[in-house]
């Protein structure tokens, strides 16, 4: 059994890799073999996300004594051959990505899949290079996995067809270029200084630089840090986002929520790294709070300003990567793991969200419908057509419209933090250790910052979803009853249910967290199980 557990962490990586390989040889009419074969690659991505998160909470320490997976590619020891490392925190963004797919990928098959070509390959290749950008060990292949998720990103983003798809995809496209030029140009810059990009040996070497070298060092953190904070969508350099995601078709738009936390997470992984060596400061919270604050206000400016459903939700994802910068940028981890349940909150949440919309949208006229151009484009619209009737625009479900103002108002609830969801739960706890981290008896300036910034954003949500509410729901006189799909209500259920559970079991995942911020405060730990991991040779296994 420890055999095959300690090549776990390769799985989520191999697994929708090998499963985008067939699904590319597969012709496109053997759609349920197709299907069969995307399903199975996710719902085995969960259990093996589940098995390292029991795994990393020291459920198996005679295999991993410091309940940290370290698997050498190659049997190359670190920090000389490719590592891949599962930890607490990996072992949560696994799951996370894992079951924000589910449903996503069950909404396509409404019709998103058939929109076009390759959905179901990209949607796996999307999958591998957000799992491998969370368990890579060094910044070489973070940089891959990033190019790998960012090129599957591109075709899913063009997928369905449309004008304004198309432009702002090429606008996505031509941003995350640049972002990914930095990205290489800083990663050189620190081989070059430091002749090494195993994250675990940068942190061994990097608190040895002085002079010329410390300076180039932190000039080239600097750049690293500003590629990552356009992923992350952080004020100014998130222009591109509510377009972009708010013209993406409903299941892609709903996995690339996980997308801009791809960012935070390297930012979190390098500054706990890092800082406890005293080299750079571009990680920490000097620019990571102000820049957090800024966005927070930018995200809800824009929530009140637009009146377009979908590009309001793309303020949410912005508000959110604020709240999270806000929060990390605090000094200590008090606010580590009220961070991280807000961000599998959001990330949920807005999954949800963008599902939703996209059947809101029904409720008005089909002309006005974007969605309606990759109807006409792919002729599904065809009222000839064998995959016009029933099995693409969906069979009613009863109470249509009540399912949908509840969702509505569900997803509400999360995206501005009122009880009893989640929501409420994530921004109570963070509010409450941003009080508690001054060492005297007064809260902090940034404390009381990060305090109103959090409860006027939350409030600038509920005035423009309620807005959006009324204007969806009441004040059309034209509303059509929408047909919906089993498969496209029972999506959103899944990710309002999986809030619900978060909501139900917030003592025991917020003591995970808890354990999950301790162990990045104790970088130490992860050095040295990189360092010190063993070749199959050297434990005299068969290679």
């Amino acid at each position: 059994m420890s055999g095959w557990l300690q090549h776990l962490p390769m799985l989520p990586i191999a697994t929708p890799l090998m499963a985008a390989a067939v699904l590319v040889l597969l012709k496109e009419s053997r759609r349920k073999t197709r299907l069969a074969l995307s399903f199975a690659s996710v719902l085995f991505q969960i259990f093996v996300a589940c098995q390292l998160l029991l795994l990393t909470a020291g459920q198996m320490p005679e295999l991993w004594p410091q309940s940290i997976a370290v698997y050498l590619v190659g049997d190359w020891p670190a920090p000389f051959g490719i590592v891949l490392v599962a930890d607490r925190l990996a072992a949560v963004m696994l799951l996370l990505c894992a079951i924000l797919s589910l449903p996503a990928l069950i909404y396509s098959t409404a019709r998103w899949e058939r929109a076009g070509v390759h959905f179901l390959p990209l949607f796996q290749l999307l999958l591998m290079g957000l799992n491998g950008a969370f368990l890579t060990g060094d910044l070489f292949n973070l940089f891959v996995f990033f190019e790998v998720m960012l090129c599957a990103s591109y075709g899913l983003m063009l997928h369905g067809s449309g004008e304004m798809r198309v432009s702002a995809g090429l606008h996505y496209i031509a941003t995350n270029l640049v972002a990914s030029f930095l990205l290489l140009i800083g990663i050189a810059l620190i081989y070059g200084v430091t002749g090494t990009l195993n994250m675990a040996d940068l942190a061994l070497r990097a608190g040895e630089l002085s002079g010329g070298d410390r300076r180039l060092f932190e000039a080239a953190a600097a750049i690293l840090g500003i590629a990552f904070l356009i992923k992350a969508a952080a004020w100014p350099l998130n222009f591109w986002l509510p377009n972009a995601y708010g013209h993406a078709c409903a299941p892609v738009a709903a996995i690339f929520s996980i997308m801009t936390k791809v960012g935070i997470y390297a930012l979190l992984r390098l500054g706990s790294l890092l800082l406890p060596t005293g080299a750079p400061a571009a990680f920490g919270g000097e620019w990571m709070f102000p820049m957090g604050v800024a966005t927070l206000v930018f995200g809800s400016i824009g929530m009140l300003a637009t009146q377009q459903t979908e590009r309001m939700i793309g303020y949410c994802v912005i508000m959110s990567s604020g709240t999270l910068l806000t929060a990390l940028g605090m000094p200590g981890v008090a606010l580590t793991a009220p961070a991280l349940f807000y961000l599998l909150t959001s990330v949920l949440a807005l999954g949800a969200f963008y599902l939703l919309i996209e059947m809101i949208e029904r409720t008005r006229s089909f002309g006005a419908d974007v969605l309606a151009v990759s109807l006409e484009a792919f002729d599904l619209d065809d009222p000839e057509s064998p995959d016009r009737s029933d099995d693409v625009v969906g069979v009613a479900i009863p109470a249509a419209m009540a399912f949908l103002g509840m969702a509505f108002f569900c997803c509400a609830l999360l995206v501005a933090g009122l009880p009893p969801l989640p929501g409420f739960v994530a921004k109570f706890s963070m509010l409450s250790a941003a009080l508690q981290t001054s060492v005297t008896d007064t809260p902090s300036l940034a404390a009381w910052t990060l305090v109103a910034a959090v409860l006027l954003s939350g409030f600038a949500g509920i005035i423009a979803l309620s807005r959006a509410g009324i204007r969806l729901f009441w004040s059309s006189e034209d509303i059509v009853v929408p047909r919906l799909r089993v498969s496209e209500a029972g999506s959103v259920g899944i990710l309002l249910l999986a809030c619900i559970g978060l909501a139900i079991w917030a003592g025991p995942v917020m003591k995970f967290l808890e354990g999950t911020a301790q162990s990045l405060d104790r970088p130490a730990i992860y050095v040295d199980a990189v360092m010190s991991s063993q070749t199959v040779r050297r434990l005299g296994a068969t290679p």
